[in-house]
């Protein structure tokens, strides 16, 4: 099974790369793959590598199916910045996934840091495991910028976080909280909302 892994998440980049401009056909796609690694659920330790390259796939998704004012970026060749705050949990999976990728001729790239102060020039934060105790106090700070605010720890989503991993069955899913993208400025297609799991403050 780790083949058929390897091979779905291979055919998933190949797509993210022909089929950007066509969003349904990628959503198809998207699908499969999240349906089939269903199969699959995430065992123990072992397969932490596996779940963050799941994680790593998921966001940059999200980046294609969420709309950012045009006032996010200082000009038209400005890098897109996702941010990683706190304990880094992708290793290279994250990186390996966006490498070469631009969105709308901007440029991806990942900046890691240890305080949300140097991450404000983000249109994503990616809030670790080991930001829990602070999630309150981030998300204030952020003061409704457009930034995607994205996690994995329990209760983000209601607590002002815009997107949520969480794992049940020892499979990867996500929350949406949309009341939290429009209060920042962001517009989440129809077709995310439809895979997420829909939750309010």
């Amino acid at each position: 099974m780790a083949f058929l892994e390897f091979v779905l998440l291979a055919l998933f980049k190949w797509a993210q790369l022909r089929l950007r401009r066509n969003s349904f056909f990628l959503l198809l796609l998207l699908l499969l793959v999240i349906r089939v690694l269903d199969q699959v659920p995430l065992r123990a330790q072992s397969d932490e590598s596996r779940e963050y390259q799941i994680k790593a796939a998921f966001l940059f998704n999200f980046v294609q199916f969420v709309k950012w004012p045009g006032t996010s970026f200082p000009n038209p060749d400005a890098p897109f910045r996702i941010g990683i705050l706190g304990d880094d949990p992708f290793g290279s999976a994250l990186d390996g996934t966006i490498h070469g990728e631009s969105i709308d001729s901007h440029r991806l790239t990942v900046t890691r840091a240890e305080k949300i102060e140097d991450l404000q020039d983000c249109q994503v934060i990616f809030v670790s495991r080991s930001e829990e105790s602070h999630v309150s106090e981030i998300l204030s700070q952020l003061n409704s910028k457009p930034i995607l605010t994205v996690s994995e720890t329990q209760g983000f989503a209601r607590a002002g976080g815009t997107i949520n991993f969480y794992l049940t069955g020892g499979k990867v899913r996500f929350e949406i909280n949309p009341q939290s993208a429009q209060h920042c400025g962001l517009k989440i297609s129809s077709q995310l909302l439809s895979l997420g799991k829909i939750v309010e403050p």
